[in-house]
């Protein structure tokens, strides 16, 4: 059902969005390297833009949809996303951040443009306040719920597609209401599974993978390093981004590990991805304490990612700098680093 928040926001929103200065055309982006939370969001918002107050809308990314499951999602429901090499942004008067904030250093949005809207379940901001309009929902499980209420209040219902993106959408980001997730995310969810395409949602979640990804998995496993509930791999260098929060999930299921973190290179960046099974815990800002001012980073409290700009760095002192963060993410979490050691996996190997 709607909730009194959303329709006292929509109202809010929607004024905002029909003043005479908000016409013109309108670009809603995602995070670089947009997830199904990000792709259904931005899907929904520019079909409400569009249809309910007739603005021209271009949705778009940053960086690459690398993940098998994403690239098909967005093929197999035929979403409209451009990516930001192939647009102009001085053709564009109106801009929308959808599961992002503005001054994260993961967005396209042109420096020194403010928002005139922002969508997002991260903690808020105090950059997002300088935006035109902003409904920022650490309690929901997804920015795609969000948006999902406000396609409710326009009143337009919910076609196959959009039904079927978002509740992938939902169940992608919660881990299937495994972490974080809010009674408005299952009741969306609850709302919309019957309206959608169990066929393409099959599709998506078991698509071909190339060779690659599991060259990357094999490297990913000879490189595990664990001290007591606490497991760690470095992936090297990799094709895509989003393999090194896929391999921190997968970590996380190792029997008796609470927390896990991987660690990627991709172009002149190191990724690192952050998850815990500790419902209590605040990964978003363990990340940041990591990173400090060498990185960008941010999350919520089971699962967090950020990044740091490699530009000056030579490859040996990346890998230097992995360690150091392996070392301080070891010290936060009150283990021993000098414990830390490298997983057997052969026959008998004790994961203890």
């Amino acid at each position: 059902m709607l909730t009194d928040l959303t329709r006292e926001r929509y109202e809010i929103f929607a004024r905002h969005v029909r003043r005479p200065e908000m016409s013109g055309r309108w670009l809603v982006l995602t995070h670089d390297n947009p997830d199904p939370d990000a792709i259904a969001a931005a899907a929904v918002l520019g079909t409400v833009l569009r249809r309910t107050f007739k603005r021209r809308v271009t949705t778009a990314y940053g960086g690459i949809i690398g993940r098998a499951e994403n690239q098909e999602m967005v093929k197999t429901l035929g979403i409209r996303l451009s990516h930001v090499r192939h647009l102009t942004f001085r053709h564009y008067r109106h801009f929308a951040l959808v599961d992002a904030q503005p001054a994260t250093g993961n967005t396209q949005l042109p420096e020194g443009v403010q928002p005139d809207l922002v969508f997002d379940h991260h903690p808020l901001r105090r950059s997002t306040q300088k935006a035109g309009f902003a409904d920022v929902r650490t309690e929901y499980g997804a920015t795609a719920t969000i948006l999902a209420e406000y396609l409710q209040a326009t009143g337009l219902g919910f076609s196959k597609r959009v039904a079927t993106a978002l509740i992938y959408a939902i169940r992608s980001e919660t881990r299937d209401f495994g972490r974080e997730f809010s009674a408005p995310d299952k009741a969306i969810f609850d709302t919309l599974l019957p309206l959608s395409d169990f066929r393409a949602l099959a599709r998506i979640q078991s698509p071909r993978l190339p060779l690659s990804y599991f060259r990357t998995l094999h490297h990913a496993l000879e490189h595990v390093q664990w001290v007591s509930t606490l497991v760690v791999s470095d992936l090297g260098v990799v094709e895509q981004p989003d393999i090194v929060p896929e391999v921190a999930d997968l970590l996380l299921r190792l029997e008796g590990k609470t927390w896990s973190m991987c660690s990627g290179i991709f172009g002149e960046r190191l990724y690192l991805s952050i998850r815990t099974t500790n419902p209590r815990a605040d990964a978003g800002r363990l990340m940041q304490r990591l990173l400090g001012r060498t990185g960008k980073g941010g999350g919520h409290g089971m699962m967090a990612g950020g990044y740091i700009d490699l530009t000056d760095v030579t490859n040996g002192d990346a890998d230097a700098v992995r360690r150091r963060l392996v070392r301080q993410l070891a010290t936060a979490l009150k283990k021993n680093p000098d414990r830390l050691t490298s997983m057997t996996l052969t026959s008998g190997g004790d994961a203890g």
